[in-house]
């Protein structure tokens, strides 16, 4: 356990975290959204820092990044924790429960990066914003040793936070679940302008690929798709989208997506944008 970074105290033993725009408002013992950022004894304590469930060489194109450092490997390094709910999360093992893990240190990781060989540290798995300390000071290591470091995320963190992080990162992968802002809302529990902000800022700052996994009756409207392609374009036609096929996972069980929908769908997204790619078949 580690004290946590951007978090204010209130009356009565209160905490509110300021790590995400969920911004919750923590009593003594108690924790936010994420389940993992916990008020102890007035402190906010960060109950994943150092708690690796997951330490794998990966394809980079796996992450996936296809258009930065193609061809090499990533040391792939997640915790658990998640501040999204997607009823069909693909890796709600470590999302929403509390997972085997084994204790590592920032340096331990970084020291395992350079053993391997590796030119990068990839951050993912579970969601990255919410074992936010120990991915900041991985990254801060990692650059002094010459690592690059590459984020998986769903893009839902505070402005100030982002800013103190992104010096140290290189590239990044975010999860665009969709454009439809009641559906982000009641559905992944998020702010679907939060994460269009981020996304630019992002694309301002690093190199960036866009994830959406295509779930059949939730995100799967034509209309819909063809509002994110046209605005990821508005962005720049050159950032990489890719399109995924979803399984039934976790709390949901609707049908996989159609596979020639997912293609017209990618059809429609190479009118706007440069390089689409469909994945998960």
């Amino acid at each position: 356990m580690k004290e946590g970074r951007y978090y204010e105290k209130l009356n009565g033993g209160r905490l509110q975290c300021r790590l995400c725009p969920h911004l919750c408002k923590i009593n003594k013992e108690n924790v936010g959204k994420c389940g993992v950022r916990k008020n102890k004894n007035g402190e906010l304590i960060s109950l994943n820092y150092g708690k690796i469930s997951g330490l794998h060489l990966d394809p980079i194109e796996k992450k996936p990044i296809h258009f930065y450092l193609e061809g090499t490997q990533t040391l792939s390094v997640g915790s658990f924790g998640c501040n999204f709910r997607c009823p069909f999360c693909q890796n709600h093992i470590i999302a929403k429960s509390i997972p085997p893990t084994r204790r590592m240190s920032p340096k331990e990781i970084v020291e395992e990066a350079v053993r391997k060989g590796v030119p990068s540290i990839s951050y993912t798995y579970n969601e990255p914003t919410v074992f936010y300390e120990m991915v900041l000071e991985t990254a801060k290591l990692g650059k002094k040793r010459g690592l690059k470091n590459i984020l998986v995320t769903n893009g839902y963190i505070e402005k100030e936070p982002l800013e103190e992080l992104i010096p140290f990162i290189d590239g990044a992968n975010v999860d665009l679940k969709g454009f439809n802002p009641q559906i982000y809302q009641e559905v992944f529990g998020g702010d679907l302008d939060v994460v269009k902000r981020n996304i630019a800022y992002f694309h301002q700052n690093l190199h960036l690929e866009i994830t959406t996994l295509v779930v059949t009756g939730i995100n799967d409207r034509k209309e819909e798709l063809t509002g994110l392609f046209h605005w990821l374009a508005s962005i720049s036609p050159e950032i990489p989208l890719h399109l995924n096929r979803y399984y039934p996972s976790y709390q949901y069980h609707a049908d996989p997506t159609d596979i020639d929908f997912l293609l017209e769908m990618k059809g429609e997204a190479e009118k706007v944008l440069n390089r689409v790619r469909c994945g998960n078949f």
